[in-house]
């Protein structure tokens, strides 16, 4: 990978002149439109990432919002289920399956969530088509800029601004939706009642997304994101990457369209510059990978349609790998070094993981239990001779159906529950009820005695938790 931090040069002079680079204002892109196979393919994720984000809050299930982690409720709803504090362990588990989902993708095929899916690039492609759609192409854009102002310049630049601000906005509406229910927000946009929480998030999410998109672009890839920074540590010789082909290349100049490039002394790049200005992120990829660049594959899409125009062979910028570019591999031999020791130790772990969470969801019971003995009145003797401990039960309903449950106690010879022995917990709803149980004094020796406290679904009754705790009997 290239070193793309400046060198500095001898002397006083060498200092400056680094120094200079280094804080040098920055120079804006206007990045030229291209189409082709990855530009499609781009697109494609595009959509799909955003049908699903602004689609998913106004899906509903079970007459309530089908994707939904409310936070007041302390209850995240994904379709049919429903997860409490509690599941902590299925974020985590989570967590590690985008890591390594990251792991092993990148050291496939390099910065594929850079260049296709990550938020930075989805949005900034929208905001660019905006911008295209407004101010016309490349070139029609950088006159604009040069321009002095005036009512045409104002109006074409207020029509984008306000564009890109109806996104925004409707972005960071849309991000709240997941976490405050859908109904309550759009009822709070009619009445102008928004909760201060809702419309901070709103307001922060749409500026930066506004200002990340549309005013920023590369420079979040350049110098915010670090992604860019540890990217090469998950690289190797034999993982997939943009790259030049320069012994095809070399050395570059321009000619006729047809001529055959070996009998003018040159090689097959006309040294047009299209790959730079479709660049997002203003690179030449003939001078090797950078850690700017983020895999999107324009240059690609470009050079294509210019060797096709020049009737030579595609693949001048290509994906390939250091090893298959050194040793000229085609792409029998490249796929064939995919599955490595690198790849398959990834691959094996992601795999495990994503089974163990799909074990964990089937497995997952859809009742819950909490027993806490309560701590001011450890164990007293009543009426008849018998000794009482109380406890206190927290009951989680994790169906979507309203139930009743009954309770019972084991264990111990004539233990018994004084009271109400049964309890309505309403759909995905918590309730807690104190359970004073008794038991004769001859049934247990002086300390503490294991007993078990059931919990059974009247309607179902396979729906059940068999909770140990102990009975305490005075010294």
């Amino acid at each position: 990978m290239k070193d793309a931090s400046p060198k500095p040069a001898p002397g006083k002079d060498g200092a400056a002149e680094r120094e200079e680079v280094l804080y040098s204002p920055r120079k804006k892109l206007y990045v030229r439109a291209v189409t082709g196979v990855f530009a499609r393919w781009r697109w494609a994720l595009v959509w799909l990432t955003q049908i699903v984000f602004y689609g998913l809050p106004w899906l509903t299930w079970n007459n309530r919002q089908a994707v939904l982690f409310h936070l007041t409720e302390r209850k995240f709803y994904i379709f049919g289920w429903v997860f409490w504090p509690q599941d902590v362990f299925f974020l985590a588990i989570l967590l590690i399956i985008s890591a390594y989902a990251l792991f092993f993708f990148t050291a496939v095929a390099g910065r594929l969530w850079c260049g296709y899916a990550c938020p930075q690039t989805v949005y900034t492609e929208i905001f660019m088509w905006i911008e295209q759609k407004i101010e016309g192409d490349h070139n029609k854009r950088q006159k604009l800029d040069q321009a002095p102002m005036s009512g045409r310049k104002l109006a074409i630049r207020s029509a984008k601004y306000g564009a890109w601000a109806v996104v925004a906005l409707w972005t960071g509406f849309t991000f709240v939706a997941y976490f405050s229910p859908l109904s309550e927000l759009l009822h709070s946009v009619a009445t102008f009642g928004f909760g201060p929480w809702e419309l901070f998030w709103i307001l922060f999410y749409g500026s930066f997304t506004y200002l990340f998109a549309g005013v920023m672009r590369e420079q979040v890839c350049k110098y915010m994101c670090p992604y860019a920074r540890f990217q090469s540590v998950m690289f190797d010789p034999d993982t997939l990457v943009i790259t030049y082909d320069e012994a095809r290349g070399e050395p570059r100049g321009t000619r006729k369209k047809g001529i055959d490039p070996r009998t003018v002394n040159k090689g097959d790049c006309i040294d047009c510059g299209i790959c730079v200005q479709v660049c997002p992120t203003g690179i030449d990829i003939r001078e090797g990978l950078q850690y700017e660049c983020i895999g999107c594959a324009a240059c690609i899409d470009a050079c294509d349609q210019v060797m096709d125009k020049m009737s030579y062979p595609r693949g001048l910028i290509r994906y390939s790998t250091e090893n298959a570019i050194k040793q000229h591999w085609g792409s029998k031999e490249i796929l064939g070094h995919v599955m490595r020791p690198r790849t398959l130790l990834y691959g094996a772990v992601l795999a495990l993981v994503c089974v163990g969470l799909l074990i964990g969801l089937a497995s997952r019971e859809p009742l819950r239990v909490d027993v806490i003995r309560d701590r001011t009145s450890l164990a007293r003797e009543v009426e008849d001779g018998m000794i009482e401990n109380v406890y206190r039960l927290q009951v989680m309903n994790m169906t979507e159906a309203p139930r009743a449950f009954d309770f019972s106690v084991s264990g111990l010879d004539g233990a018994k529950i004084d009271g109400e022995s049964r309890i309505k917990v309403g759909a995905a709803a918590t309730e807690a009820v104190t359970l004073r149980v008794l038991v004769p004094a001859e049934s247990g020796k002086p300390g503490a005695n294991e007993l078990a406290i059931d919990v059974k679904a009247e309607d179902d009754p396979a729906l059940k938790v068999h909770e140990k705790t102990t009975f305490l009997f005075p010294r």
